[in-house]
């Protein structure tokens, strides 16, 4: 028997592969298939199975053309209905891989289809379970994503997780192994560790989910504080529902290389956002007018996914030459499909053709300290709410990112401000979406808040909000 933790780190996401004499199972796979498919050749086994924990919401998953692919079965858990073929598991019904088997144990509240799938080892031994997005290490699945869909509340499907929890998983002995489907940075859960396997035992002991001393406790304690999803997690879930267009053809697609006239003309043509994914270091000192910075080198496509609101959005890509298959492939994973190609050479082609370039005015930290000292000026801090909490610049706003289009309207276009994140790759995010749409009133400041806690700016530490 074999376990393999495929890991993708801007997603949170793991995937898994397991094989047992001759045969395979893949758990929650990604958009692109190759990965999984060079694997099952290299070994040389045959994929029995694919199996889905839930109708995910922060990526769109791989099983359609996974299973096209290799005419394995796309298993889900009890209720699920998809628009596709696939085996709905009853609740307890065990599927067997090479001489290990894996037992669906409907665990339902993050959404009503979430299942568990456990392991049992070639003796029969319970050896570690598929928690999906009902059990993390040191939370447990927000209860909000599908309350709408299910007509529930928040609360009522918080209640049914405490009840998957106590009565399907906490059971399980303390030496099982918890294989979960995301980790910390992932916008499924709120208090994630940044392990990624652990044993049940440990979270029995540390996860304060596990650790309510009843069921309105722990309803309470899963439903505080979350923040609202991302505006593309119900898009993915439709897809992953319903189904879409092939990986290869989005890939083929968006891989076409424009000149920088073609670029020009298409953008004008199709509306399409022009997405470019240089660092930000490199793209305030020179980009296309009305171009949207979102690094590639960061959390790109959760980032794509919280600030553009349609995953049907054309788009038009500017990124460093030969990255454009890595762009497209994670903008695919979240769902944004449309994607028209790229500006063949990058920007360096677009300036030498002596079109229009713009710019970001990007201070230095010692200039913003002077300016600081100079008189009283207005910062915005671009960072999340708890970020913020835990010290920031005296008297600084907070304005994260992800709320951008809320805020925006709000500014004052005569009154020049600065702005700010950790270290400058949200704030050039927030540059780029701010000149677009005509503010040119304010310096982003290099090196953000990590640098500015070496300095003698005056910081505050905020009373955090309940």
């Amino acid at each position: 028997m074999k376990i393999e933790q495929i890991y993708t780190g801007c997603l949170a996401q793991g995937a898994y592969y397991i094989t047992s004499n001759g045969e395979a199972a893949i758990i929650d796979p990604l958009r692109e298939t190759d990965p999984y498919i060079q694997r099952i050749k290299k070994d040389g086994v045959k994929l029995k199975y694919i199996f889905e924990t839930h109708f995910h919401a922060d990526f769109v998953s791989g099983h359609i053309d996974l299973s096209k692919k290799t005419d394995a079965p796309i298993v889900y858990g009890p209720t699920a209905k998809t628009e596709f073929e696939s085996i709905v598991a009853g609740d307890g019904q065990e599927f067997t891989i090479g001489k290990i088997s894996i037992t669906a144990l409907h665990t339902p509240g993050h959404t009503l289809e979430s299942t568990t799938y456990l392991l049992k080892d070639e003796t029969g031994k319970d050896y570690c379970i598929f928690s999906g997005d009902t059990l993390f290490l040191g939370d447990v699945g927000r209860p909000d994503l599908a309350q709408a869909s299910a007509q529930m509340t928040k609360e009522d499907l918080a209640g049914l997780l405490y009840e998957s929890l106590h009565n399907k998983i906490m059971p399980l002995a303390d030496d099982v192994i918890v294989y979960p489907a995301h980790g910390a940075g992932s916008a499924c859960g709120k208090n994630m560790m940044k392990e990624t396997v652990d044993t049940l035992g440990n979270q029995k002991k540390i996860n304060y989910a596990l650790n309510q001393p009843d069921k309105a406790s722990f309803i309470k304690a899963v439903t505080d504080g979350l923040q609202p999803p991302p505006a593309y997690f119900s898009l993915n879930v439709a897809l992953n529902k319903k189904g879409y267009e092939s990986f290869e053809k989005v890939l083929n697609k968006g891989t076409e290389g424009l000149s920088p006239d073609e670029f020009e003309l298409l953008a004008e043509a199709s509306g399409a956002l022009m997405l470019d994914t240089r660092a930000p270091q490199n793209f305030y000192k020179g980009f296309i007018p009305q171009s949207v910075n979102i690094g590639l080198e960061g959390d790109f496509a959760p980032w794509v996914g919280a600030l553009v609101k349609d995953v049907g959005q054309p788009i038009l890509l500017v990124v460093e030459e030969g990255n454009q298959k890595e762009a497209v492939t994670r903008l695919s994973r979240v769902g944004f499909d449309n994607i028209l190609g790229y500006l063949k050479g990058g920007f360096a082609s677009w300036a030498a053709s002596g079109k229009e370039v713009d710019t970001v005015n990007r201070i230095t930290l010692h200039q913003f300290e002077k300016e600081y000292a100079f008189g009283k000026i207005k910062v915005v801090d671009l960072r999340r709410q708890n970020e913020y909490n835990a010290g920031h610049i005296e008297n600084a706003a907070n304005r994260p990112l992800e709320s951008i289009n809320d805020w925006m309207g709000d500014i004052n276009p005569e009154e020049h401000f600065y702005i700010h994140c950790a270290g400058g790759y949200r704030s050039m995010i927030a540059a780029s979406i701010l000149e677009a749409r005509g503010y040119r009133n304010f310096s982003e400041v290099e090196g953000g808040y990590r640098a500015m806690v070496n300095t003698d700016l005056p910081k505050t530490v905020a009373t955090a909000t309940t």
